[in-house]
């Protein structure tokens, strides 16, 4: 008679073990809001925050201050990590408008006061559309994220962004 293993009393160990890493593994890809830096790990580019009533959520942003730069902006890119964007700084405060000819991805527009308040924001803003999207008023800095992120996150005009830029960094 061989000593066999007793498999009533692993499976329970083992089913235990193998659904807390389901688990974890499922937050991890499913939910990266739930972390205030997620999305951000091994980004290049300076950090942002936007203070919402539930707390602050970080962004790594890549800053175009140039003609060129904030021409080009996030054209012909196939993708943008989720707490990344591209913050778009025009000097002084002025009515700015955007058009997503050459974009490939749906974007979120954040367009910011020169203290850092969000005036507006587009949504959802469509790749390759030649419609133009306006600031409601004049501004000093875009904000473009990931189409979503704007109501998967609460972020909405009245919020603080907080960043060099604007002068309020935290």
């Amino acid at each position: 008679m061989s000593k066999g293993l007793d498999w009533a009393g692993l499976k329970r160990p083992v089913f235990s073990i193998v659904l807390v890493l389901i688990l974890g593994l499922a937050v991890t890809l499913l939910a990266p809001e739930l972390r205030s830096d997620a999305g951000t790990d091994g980004l290049e580019g300076e950090e942002l925050v936007i203070e919402l009533a539930s707390g602050p959520v970080t962004f790594v942003v890549e800053v175009v201050d140039t003609n060129e730069t904030r021409a080009r902006g996030l054209m012909f890119r196939e993708e943008l990590a989720p707490r990344a964007g591209m913050l778009f700084d025009f000097k002084r405060e002025q009515p700015v408008s955007f058009w997503m000819k050459n974009t490939l991805i749906p974007l979120d527009m954040f367009f910011i006061k020169a203290d850092g308040r969000i005036a507006n924001i587009a949504k959802d803003a469509v790749p390759h559309s030649e419609r133009g999207i306006s600031s409601s008023e004049p501004v000093l800095g875009v904000l473009e994220t990931n189409a979503g992120v704007a109501d998967r996150l609460g972020i909405k005009p009245g919020d603080i962004v907080r960043h060099p830029v604007f002068g309020n960094a935290p």
